[in-house]
């Protein structure tokens, strides 16, 4: 026999799966943004020895502009302006 209780708790965790998943299809572009921009950062130095200070502003920047957020704090690196290490 099934209670009440038990329904209301069915009822909780499948709101809280439906929540799970709208926070995590609207994280997901943001988190691929970042690895997408860390490893333009990540090759600029390896590839062409270029320094760059990783920073979280750096970060909060690559993750919000992906690749031309990459290149706009390389930019700024290279020019001395910011995130310079």
């Amino acid at each position: 026999m099934v209670t009440g209780l038990e329904i209301l708790l069915v009822v909780l965790v499948l709101a809280a799966l439906l929540g799970a998943s709208t926070i995590v299809e609207t994280v997901r572009p943001f988190i691929v943004n970042t690895a997408v921009g860390l490893l333009v950062l990540f090759l600029a130095q390896a590839v062409f020895g270029l320094s760059v200070a990783v920073t979280p502003i750096a970060i909060v920047i690559v993750a919000l502009g992906g690749v031309p957020g990459a290149i706009l704090v390389i930019m700024l690196a290279l020019f001395g302006v910011a995130f310079v290490p």
